[in-house]
This record gives structure tokens, C-alpha cells and sequence, in this order.
């Protein structure tokens, strides 16, 4: 079958994806969140605006709105205006700091809803736009590439974002990326930026695959309710990857197994490099904490790992973290490029990358 154009508009002579992106765009709604503008001594307690964003209608039927939670944390009220001028107060459902995503609720008919496609299936190079209503601008759409998968950034996240060139600002936060057939794909959450503040070409969202798992749990339970294995696990790289003598660069090396946990159940042990889990490939430990930690205690979870060179398989069932993995899990984002291992007493670090946030702090 010979490859398919890009669409073409005969009547006005011009290659377009408006077609198919047009029937999403009136499913992009715009945030504003109001808050107490004055201090508990001033007297002032009406609520005023304090953050606006960009969001998505995953449900016309019920009224629920994703967005991002850094777009309505601290918020008192909430509003929604429609592409069609119509505003609409929301209540929040629930929020989720680790994976920044948030789910509002509004009554309104006539509502349009947008699809959901798999973010399994992207790959590197495949059309992306992003719409939202940055800088105080009308909706606004966008377009890049995907320009990467499975990324980390900073601070206490659960992490595996979609990166892509799609010119990203501020007020584009919590509005989805689509694909060229005008699919939510992902979340956009963040920038990577030179300083000034704005678009560099280095966007970040999260993945529709993390975000409907995060929008299930805030609906059913009003939270995310977190999973672990009990492996502490680190990223594999050229370095680790000689030191097993694997021809690999990509996968999670288990760093140890905490005792009576379900990776011990499951036969797992330190050394252990996971490289699949259920059909997806793993490019570093954010892959797998990504999977767990937004999976609900009971789930059964299938890895493919390699133990001196052979591939084996596994089934783990995630549990309820426990007190240990809350502890090891903030510490060993807070150590970003250092590899640690549970010790006597604490965390013992046995590698360093250099330039990373770990070494500049002497680690």
C-alpha cells in the first residue's frame, strides 16, 4: 500500500491538518484558578485570580477536565471557559503532585470531548501540536515532533515525559499534545528553558498512558493510591552496562531488594537488569517507577530482566509502599546522577556521573 500524503485541501490549494485537528480543539478549555488574594489580617477574603492554564474535556458526558495540578494547587474556586464563551465553575476531584495532573468536574451541556490515543505507540519524529492558551493569548495551537521518550527532569516526580519541540509557554500548562490525526497523546507539563523564561524548543508532557492510569484513581478514590516492589533500582548505563558485561545501554539495574518484598517473592535480586515491562521497553529506572507508581496495590506487573547475560521473566504484584520505599524514593530523586544502595543505617552512593545535580553538591 503506497504511503498516504499529507492532507490537501483542493479547494484552497494548501497541504493541512486542520481537518482532523479542528475536531479537538473545542474539547481545549481554558483554567483559571482564584485564591484569597490578602493575607488573614486584611479583611480581603474574595477570592481572586492567582494561575491560569490550558486543559482538556476527557468526558463530555460527566463534565471531567484534566489538567495540570501546579495549574490549580492552592486554589479556592475554579473556572472553565469553553471555546464558545460560555464559563463554568468546577470543583476539583483530585490532584497528584507526582505526576503534576489534576481532575476538575463542571456541569455543562453541549460539552465537546477530546480522544485518547496510546502513548505506547510514538516514536521519535512523529508530528506533535500543542494547544493551549499561553501568555494571555486566545487558544493556540502549535506544532513540533516528538522529539524524544521517556525523559527525566527534576524534583519529586514520577517521570517518563514525551519531549517535543512544539513551542510551549506559559498558560500552555496542563493543555494536551496531540498527534496529526488530533489525539490527546500527553499532558504538557513543563519547559526546559535558557533563562529567559520561554520556549527553547524543549517541551515536556505526560504521557496519556500515566495520565489516564492518575485520572482513573482521582475519580474512583479522589487520589492515587501508590504502588512499589520493594527494588531499589538504578539507570543502566555505558559504565554499569560493561561492568555486567552487556552490550546494552538501556534498561534498570536492581541496586537491592528489600526482605519479604514482592520483588523478592518474585526471585529478583541485586544485579538484575529489567529491560521490559509488561509490552513496553525500558529506558532507565524512571520507566519502571513510572509503571509502579501510579499502578494500584494487587496489580500484577510482567518484567523481562537479564541475570548474567540470560533473559528470564517475572510477575510482581505491587504492593502498598511502605515506609522504606516513601524514604529511598525521595532521597534517590533528590540524588539525581547518583547510584545508592540500601546500607546499614541509610543510603551508601557508589556512583557519581559527572555534571550532574548529585556531584554539584559534593556527593
Amino acid at each position: 500500500q503506497p504511503p498516504l500524503p499529507i492532507p490537501y485541501d483542493a479547494q484552497r490549494g494548501v497541504f493541512t491538518f486542520a481537518n482532523d485537528l479542528e475536531r479537538a480543539l473545542p474539547a481545549v478549555v481554558q483554567v483559571t484558578t482564584l485564591g484569597q488574594s490578602g493575607g488573614p489580617s486584611s479583611g480581603d477574603n474574595e477570592p481572586r485570580p492567582m494561575a491560569s492554564g490550558s486543559a482538556a474535556v476527557l468526558d463530555a458526558a460527566e463534565g471531567i477536565v484534566v489538567t495540570n495540578n501546579h495549574v490549580v494547587e492552592g486554589g479556592q474556586k475554579f473556572t472553565i471557559d469553553l471555546t464558545d464563551g460560555r464559563i463554568f465553575d468546577a470543583v476539583l476531584i483530585g490532584a497528584d503532585k507526582a505526576t503534576d495532573i489534576a481532575v476538575l468536574q463542571i456541569t455543562a451541556p453541549g460539552l465537546s470531548q477530546i480522544e485518547v490515543a496510546s502513548s505506547d505507540t510514538l516514536r521519535t519524529g512523529d508530528l506533535a501540536f500543542a494547544v493551549g492558551y499561553p501568555l494571555g493569548l486566545d487558544q493556540t495551537l502549535t506544532m513540533g515532533v516528538i522529539s524524544g521518550l521517556g525523559r527525566s527532569g527534576g524534583g519529586d516526580r514520577i517521570e517518563d515525559y514525551i519531549q517535543t519541540d512544539a513551542a510551549v509557554n506559559s498558560g500552555n500548562s496542563g493543555g494536551p499534545l496531540l498527534d496529526s490525526r488530533g489525539r490527546l497523546i500527553g499532558i504538557n507539563t513543563s519547559i526546559l528553558s535558557g533563562g529567559g523564561g520561554g520556549n527553547d524548543g524543549i517541551a515536556f508532557a505526560v504521557p496519556s498512558r500515566i495520565m489516564m492510569s492518575v485520572v482513573e484513581q482521582l475519580r474512583a478514590h479522589g487520589e492515587v493510591r501508590r504502588g512499589a516492589t520493594g527494588a531499589i533500582l538504578g539507570s543502566l548505563n555505558a559504565e554499569r552496562s560493561r561492568e555486567f558485561g552487556l552490550g546494552i545501554v538501556r534498561g534498570a539495574v536492581i541496586e537491592d531488594v528489600a526482605p519479604g518484598s514482592s520483588a523478592e517473592s518474585a526471585g529478583l535480586r541485586r544485579g538484575d537488569v529489567i529491560t521490559r515491562i509488561g509490552s513496553r521497553a525500558v529506558s532507565n529506572a524512571g520507566t519502571v517507577q513510572a509503571t509502579i507508581g501510579v499502578a494500584e496495590p494487587g496489580t500484577q506487573v510482567e518484567i523481562v530482566y537479564l541475570r548474567d547475560g540470560h533473559e528470564a521473566r517475572a510477575s510482581l504484584t505491587v504492593e502498598p509502599p511502605t515506609a522504606r520505599d516513601v524514604i529511598v524514593g525521595a532521597d534517590v530523586v533528590l540524588a539525581r546522577g547518583a547510584g545508592v544502595r540500601l546500607a546499614e543505617g541509610g543510603l551508601q552512593v557508589f556512583s557519581v556521573e559527572g555534571g550532574s545535580p548529585a556531584a554539584a553538591v559534593d556527593l
